[in-house]
């Protein structure tokens, strides 16, 4: 399962290797100077915005890969029925928004919001 890691000065989507298949990418890594916001997304379908992009979508189940949108593009590793991290981003990161099933969403959340000083 996909996990959401504070490590120096970056965050870092840590996939497993099964889903950096079917991302069709690496572990994804954004600057900590990066993060605006970070919440916790109860209804993981509200937690997806945009198009399925590359990497694999299975209606009602799982959502692994890039979802582009109006305003950019979402990374998402999200699993259907679980709660989602949600991190809101900023320029210079390549993405909008990470969404991310986390085993433990809550202390992921705050881990992010305090190492990026929200």
């Amino acid at each position: 399962m996909a996990r959401l890691v504070v490590k120096s000065e970056d965050l870092i989507v840590r996939l497993s290797w099964w889903e950096k298949a079917a991302a069709r990418r690496r572990n994804v890594h954004v600057p900590l100077s990066a993060v605006h916001q970070v919440a916790i997304e109860p209804d993981w379908w509200r937690a997806l915005h945009g198009i399925p992009g590359r990497g694999t979508f299975i209606p009602g189940a799982l959502s692994l890969g890039t979802r582009p949108h109006p305003r950019g593009k979402d990374f998402a590793a999200v699993r259907a029925r679980r709660p989602v991290v949600c991190v809101e981003l900023r320029r210079p990161s390549p993405y909008s928004r990470l969404a991310v099933t986390d085993p433990d969403p809550e202390a992921t959340a705050r881990a992010v919001r305090t190492a990026a000083g929200i």
